[in-house]
């Protein structure tokens, strides 16, 4: 699949989340329920009778269970942009395109292939976003769901224990996608962050150090630079260390 812009495709809560069922307070039609990894999706299937085995997913009545692979989704090369950005060039820092564009992640492409054929599938009419409660499962879900183009409504579970008794009222509590667009938002701004100051700082580092006669790559990064200095500056407290002779004052009163 070639690459595509992001634009947050998840609707809010609308006309197309009322329409339920009147004996399942369910939506008619399919739910195609994603979750962050493999075993998070076992145990929600299993947790909703959906047992029946296929290739990327497992099957119920009325749901259909797959799952992510960590990121299916990642952020495109500079050279994406721009052809020339595959040299690296003082002159064509900083790299800052104006849209970030995403594809499918190589290794685990046959599962976003499972994925997004889910999501087209006719007789699915709700998706519920099961990945792991936090700023990054809100990422994974969305960059997938966006990249596979789909405008179904999107629920929300929630929780932080994969007991079947947790499970299941979650899914009796699920939320609206649009009340966590502030989590996704931050993980999308972080990620685009680590794209921007690791890739421009790498490469300024690097060729200027080879201006001065250096080799090799010299890697730095938004948390990485900043943790190794921590760890250097400390390194180097402890080597400078000099013993200095103290004095304890023991004392007996009565």
């Amino acid at each position: 699949m070639a690459s595509a812009p992001f634009a947050p495709l998840q609707p809010t809560p609308g006309r197309a989340t009322s329409r339920r069922s009147a004996s399942t307070g369910r939506a008619p039609g399919k739910r195609v329920i994603i979750t962050e990894k493999p075993s998070m999706g076992r145990a929600v299937a299993a947790a909703l009778g959906a047992t029946t085995r296929r290739i990327g997913y497992l099957e119920g009545a009325s749901d259909l269970v797959t799952w992510c692979v960590g990121h299916l989704v990642e952020l495109d090369a500079p050279e994406a942009y721009n052809p020339a950005w595959k040299q690296w060039r003082l002159a064509d820092l900083p790299l800052c395109p104006a849209s970030f564009t995403y594809h499918p992640a190589e290794p685990t492409r046959d599962q976003f292939t499972v994925i997004t054929q889910l999501l087209g599938r006719a007789d699915v009419t709700t998706v519920v976003n099961a990945a792991d409660a936090g700023r990054e499962g809100e990422l994974i879900f969305d960059l997938v769901y966006t990249l596979a183009r789909c405008r179904k409504p999107v629920e929300r579970l929630w929780i932080s224990s994969l007991t079947r008794e947790a499970i299941l009222a979650g899914f009796r509590h699920l939320q609206p996608a649009a009340a966590y667009r502030g989590l996704r938002d931050s993980a999308r701004c972080r990620q685009q962050a680590d794209w921007l100051v690791g890739l421009n700082a790498t490469r300024a580092q690097t060729l200027r150090a080879r201006q001065a006669g250096a080799d090799g790559v010299y890697s730095l990064g938004r948390v990485q630079t900043p943790t190794l200095a921590l760890i250097v500056a400390r390194d180097q407290e402890i080597a400078a260390f000099v013993p200095v002779e103290y004095y304890e004052v023991v004392a007996t009163f009565q």
